[in-house]
C-alpha cells in the first residue's frame, strides 16, 4: 500500500536553526544506529520511520557501519527509499558518516581522504541515493593531518555528494581547528554530533561554548544513555532491553547502584513535571538552544510518539535544574 504521510505533520514538531546557517531541524531526529540491521524485523523499521515522519521528524541520521552487520541500515534503508520515501526526497534531511572500521585493509577506517571519499560512495550505493544532505567525519583520527580529513570533506560537498559538511565526537580544541579549515575552504562546518546526556555533561566543558561562538549547529545523540534514562532498569534488566539481549553498547556491569540511585531520583523530579524520565531526559539536552537536536533511536513506533512528546515540555524552573543537578550529585 502507498504511504501517504500524516497531513498536519509539520505542525507537531519544533524546528530549530542549526547554527548560523539556512538549515530548519527537527527538535527530534531518529537515528538509524542499532535497529535498522538484520534484528529488527522490515515492516517494524517502516512503522518507525513512518511514524516519525508522521509526526514532523524529518531527519533520518546514518553511518556506514550501522547495523548489525557493518553497512546493513545504510543497505535496509536503501529498501525504505525505494518503497517509502522517494516522493518526499526533498522533506528528508539525510546524513551519513564515515571514520570508525568498515572494511578491512589499510583503507577502511580512520580519517584519510581515500577512506571518507570510497565510504561516502558505498554509502550511496546501499542508500539508493544521489546524495547526503550531511557528511560527518565519524571521530577525530590523530594520524591523518586534519587538513587532510577536512580537504577530503570540502571535495565531497564540491562534488555533489554531500549538501553539508559535519564532524562528530570532536572535543573543543579540535573541533575549533576542523571549523576554522573547513571555513577557510570555503565549505563551513554546519554540525557537531557529540554524546550528551544528563548522565554525561561533557560537552559543557568547552565544546557548547566553541559552536556557540562559531555558529556550528549541535546534534547530540545518546540523550538518554542506551537506555539507562527511560527508567526501564530501575526494577532490573529487562529481557528485552539493550543490556538484556544485546549487551556490546550497554553492559549489565554499567548499570551500577550508584547510577540507579541517581535515576531513581531524577525520575521523581520527571514525574512531579508530569512527564515521564525519557521525555525529561530529552528537555533537558534540548534546554539550551545551542543543541539543535537530539537523536533518539527506537525499537517500536510507541517510543517515537513518547519521546516527541518532550518537545511540548513546559520550560524548566530554576529549582527544577537545581533539583536535577543535586540528583546527579547524588
Amino acid at each position: 500500500m502507498t504511504y501517504i504521510p500524516a497531513p498536519d505533520r509539520y505542525g507537531k514538531m519544533e524546528y530549530r536553526r542549526c547554527g548560523r546557517s539556512g538549515v530548519l531541524l527537527p527538535a527530534i531526529s531518529i537515528g538509524l544506529w542499532h535497529n535498522f540491521g538484520n534484528i529488527t524485523p522490515f515492516g517494524v523499521q517502516q512503522s518507525i520511520l513512518r511514524t516519525a515522519f508522521d509526526n514532523g521528524i524529518c531527519h533520518f541520521d546514518l553511518a556506514n557501519n550501522y547495523g548489525p552487520p557493518y553497512g546493513e541500515a545504510e543497505h535496509n534503508f536503501g529498501i525504505h527509499m525505494d518503497r517509502d520515501w522517494r516522493p518526499h526526497r526533498d522533506e528528508l534531511f539525510i546524513s551519513s558518516k564515515a571514520g570508525y572500521d568498515m572494511w578491512d585493509g589499510p583503507y577502511g577506517d580512520h580519517g584519510s581522504r581515500k577512506y571518507l571519499i570510497s565510504s561516502l560512495d558505498q554509502s550511496l550505493k546501499r542508500m539508493h541515493l544521489d546524495y547526503v544532505d550531511v557528511f560527518y567525519h565519524h571521530r577525530p583520527d590523530p594520524d591523518t593531518p586534519l587538513a587532510e580529513t577536512m580537504g577530503a570533506l570540502d571535495r565531497i560537498v564540491r562534488s555533489g555528494k554531500a549538501l553539508y559538511a559535519g564532524i562528530s565526537n570532536y572535543p573543543a580544541d579540535k573541533a575549533k581547528i576542523a571549523i576554522d579549515t573547513l571555513r577557510k575552504l570555503g565549505t563551513p562546518c554546519l554540525i557537531e554530533q557529540p554524546n550528551y546526556s544528563m548522565l554525561d555533561r561533557w560537552i559543557e566543558n568547552g565544546l557548547t561554548d566553541v559552536l556557540r561562538e562559531e555558529g556550528v549547529g549541535c546534534i547530540v545523540f545518546a540523550p538518554l544513555q542506551n537506555g539507562l534514562l527511560t527508567g526501564k532498569y530501575l526494577g532490573g534488566i529487562p529481557a528485552d532491553s539493550r543490556a538484556g539481549h544485546d549487551p556490546r553498547y550497554l553492559k549489565p556491569a554499567a548499570i551500577t547502584e550508584g547510577k540507579l540511585k541517581k535515576i531513581a531520583a531524577l525520575k521523581q523530579i520527571a514525574d512531579a513535571r508530569g512527564q515521564s524520565l525519557a521525555q525529561m531526559s530529552l528537555a533537558w539536552v534540548l534546554r539550551d538552544k545551542v543543541v539543535t537536536s537530539a537523536l533518539i533511536g527506537a525499537s517500536r513506533p510507541e517510543q517515537v510518539i513518547e519521546n516527541i512528546g518532550a518537545v511540548h515540555s513546559a520550560p524548566f524552573t530554576a529549582e527544577e535544574l537545581a533539583a536535577i543537578d543535586a540528583a546527579l550529585a547524588l
